[in-house]
């Protein structure tokens, strides 16, 4: 009977998938009167006369075979927070600001993966890769564009670029093709009662979650986030909150319904894929919440949005909300729960004047190929298969959960189906996986903080490479190593005094490429090295998030919000910087990401050539930039007036000479010293012209 069950059940004999039918379908406690019947009506209509006592035996056998394999298949939750960093959760000991004992509590009952890493550093690929088990290489979408008008299937090559990149980007799939057999269909074909709530960003009909395996969808929306708002009123169409709930939050919403979906199916297997909108933009809360951590707030703590805080906490709430039902239902014991991400935090947002969050002591976030934008929370929970409250370092992605439930299920995949992921049974049992590597695949560039041009990763035991597409001289490639054990930050470049390892760890991404079909980027024929700008890779400012509706407009300034910072010794804080004075030094708090302090000079400068001068230590990471501001140009700050300097980011003083050419008065200066989190000093700050004449001295 397992071969029978491991096929969809539009391809058994009629007789049988009626059997099986009507089993889906009825309450346990009717089974004896409901097999009589449908016996007889077998007879009847189907075989006739000609049914045979030792058939009839035969199909009885049978269908106790069925019951038995119904009782025992197990409940499947899935839940899958949107854009939840490493560090955003209690469950690695990394936050002091963020509240997640629900999060906690759900690992308290199987294991936690401390290497677990998204298939992408954004959600839509990691999203198909979950319900694929390809990487986004083969399936093609690379890009979160599946809310956009314009539908393609599959991702195709760009045969030029702008001047000033060396390579092209391909162009991403826009939506999941329904040719692929999805988890949800695996489920569905399986006799299981399929339900999806939350984010989808797969594609609109005819590609929305109805048509890829799920019988309920809500609020069936294919956007990027919840439709104008967490708390309500929101704009989902044909879908809205709970009238005598006026200020109803999404996430409590979308908990109530999956509820609803499983106390409708307590008598039978179900797969609840609970795709959460948080903590995805828009940055919005409860405003009980914010105040409740806007009074928590340490400056000196680069987790300190009380929007971003609050934000989490209802999604832990949500999470509980799901294992008290489990429990009130007496299903958990009989009930797997999958728990991740769908890629790092975000800390390109500016959220209550600092970015949405931090992942330190990760480098990055989401959107980038930096660990802080693929490596997230991870459980798996599985009672009686899974020991509670294990941990394991075993490295997994995205791609291996639909493998991994086939196994556990016991379920052979479709004729001529594979999978990128491999299935994690092993690891769950405390064994170690026979994988060599995996491979993250971002064909893009992003303006953020940390950002790379078009990349893909090898991870390999404690060794990570990035290869660069076509950064390098003549159109090779450029590479960036680092040995995450002994440099989790990613500090330490190590790429040009390990070129064995280098060749080693490219070759595998070679054959990755080449294993996956991949679209990759091509050398730029467009490409001037007069417009090239390498110095501004990985630098950028955070953006201001807000919305454009003016309701929401009106919303956000009768809300609360940190008070602006003001400027010390003239200096102005801005981006992640959070700025004191101490012992005749002006002391910088970096978040990450785009740490400043800007100056308005007096009066103008005119020398063409000028040289700012500074003393300074950091603990910090990244190179420096300063910017200065010219009179007749806007914005005061942009790349187009900015010049790089590195940074020896080792906690001791030194002298820094910052020059640069300017054709017009300079009005004032600005210094980004790092973009990475950390403390950092200055002092004896001067500006020069080039011949040494000194035109200002700041009195600290």
């Amino acid at each position: 009977m397992t071969k029978l069950i491991a096929e969809p059940a539009d391809r058994w004999p009629e007789p049988l998938r009626m059997l099986w039918n009507a089993l889906d379908t009825i309450a346990l406690t009717r089974i004896t009167l409901d097999l009589f019947m449908l016996l007889t009506r077998i007879k009847r209509h189907l075989f006739g006369k000609s049914l045979r006592l030792g058939m009839l035996s035969f199909v009885l056998v049978s269908l106790s075979c069925f019951t038995a394999e119904a009782q025992s298949k197990p409940n499947v939750v899935f839940i899958l927070a949107d854009d939840l960093g490493w560090s955003d959760t209690t469950l690695y000991g990394t936050t002091s600001f963020y509240k997640t004992p629900n999060i906690e509590r759900l690992a308290g009952r199987g294991m936690t993966f401390t290497h677990a890493y998204s298939a992408s550093p954004l959600c839509s690929p990691t999203r198909a890769s979950v319900l694929t088990g390809l990487s986004p290489a083969r399936h093609g979408i690379t890009s979160p564009i599946c809310h956009l008008p314009k539908a393609t299937l599959t991702a195709t090559y760009n045969s030029t670029g702008p001047a000033n990149q060396k390579c092209t980007i391909p162009n991403s799939a826009s939506r999941l093709n329904t040719d692929y057999y999805t988890l949800a269909e695996m489920f569905r074909d399986n006799g299981y009662a399929t339900g999806h709530f939350g984010k989808w960003h797969l594609g609109p009909e005819p590609y929305s979650p109805l048509e890829h395996g799920f019988d309920v969808d809500l609020p069936h929306h294919s956007g990027p986030g919840p439709a104008g708002s967490y708390v309500a009123p929101w704009k989902f169409k044909d879908f809205d909150h709970d009238p005598d709930i006026p200020n109803e939050h999404i996430e409590d919403r979308m908990a109530k319904e999956a509820v609803a979906f499983m106390e409708s199916n307590s008598d039978k297997p179900f797969f609840l894929n609970y795709w959460m909108f948080s903590v995805h933009a828009p940055f919005d809360a409860k405003q009980s919440l914010i105040d409740t951590y806007r009074e928590q707030v340490d400056s000196n703590n680069p987790q300190r949005c009380p929007t971003y805080a609050a934000m989490i906490e209802s999604m832990d709430d949500a999470v509980g909300t799901i294992l008290n039902t489990l429990d009130r239902l007496g299903i958990a014991d009989h009930t797997i729960v999958v728990f991740a991400s769908d890629n790092g935090g975000n800390m390109y947002s500016q959220v209550d004047s600092t970015s949405a969050t931090s992942n330190f002591p990760l480098r990055g976030g989401k959107a980038t190929m930096y660990e802080g934008g693929v490596r997230g929370p991870a459980i798996v929970v599985d009672p009686g298969h899974v020991q509670a409250g294990t941990r394991s370092a075993e490295v997994i992605q995205s791609c291996d959960f639909y493998p991994t439930l086939l196994e556990r299920l016991a379920i052979a995949p479709q004729p001529n189906q594979s999978f990128d992921g491999i299935s994690l049974i092993p690891a769950l049992r405390g064994e170690a996986l026979d994988r060599l590597a995996i491979f993250t695949y971002f064909p893009h560039s992003p303006n953020i903080p940390d950002w790379l041009p078009p990349s893909v990763s090898v991870h390999a035991g404690e060794w990570k490479l990035i290869r660069i597409f076509h950064g390098g001289d003549d159109g090779q490639h450029a590479y960036r190593l680092f040995n995450l054990e002994d440099d989790l930050g990613e500090n330490v470049d190590l790429a040009s005094i390990q070129p064995e390892r280098v060749r080693e760890l490219d070759q595998m991404i070679d054959e990755f490429l080449d294993n996956t079909d991949a679209i990759a980027p091509l050398p730029n024929p467009k490409f001037d090295p007069g417009k090239y700008r390498p110095e501004m890779i990985g630098n950028a400012h955070l953006k201001a998030t807000g919305n454009t509706d003016k309701k929401a407009k009106r919303k956000a300034r009768n809300q609360q919000s940190l008070k602006p910072q003001e400027p010390i010794a003239g200096w102005l804080p801005g981006g992640t910087c959070q700025l004191a004075m101490k012992d005749g030094s002006l002391d910088i708090t970096s978040g990450g990401g785009d740490p400043y302090i800007s100056y308005k000079l007096p009066s103008a400068v005119t020398d063409n050539k000028l040289v700012l001068k500074f003393r300074m230590s950091s603990n910090a990471r990244g190179a420096g930039h300063v910017f200065w501001q010219e009179r007749g140009l806007s914005p005061a700050f942009n790349r187009e007036r900015c010049t790089q300097f590195d940074v020896a980011h080792d906690g001791t003083p030194h002298e820094y000479n910052v020059e640069w050419a300017v054709d017009n008065a300079v009005l004032a200066v600005r210094i980004d010293p790092a973009t990475g989190p950390g403390r950092i000093s200055l002092t004896n700050i001067r500006l020069t012209t080039g011949d040494g004449q000194e035109v200002y001295r700041w009195k600290l």
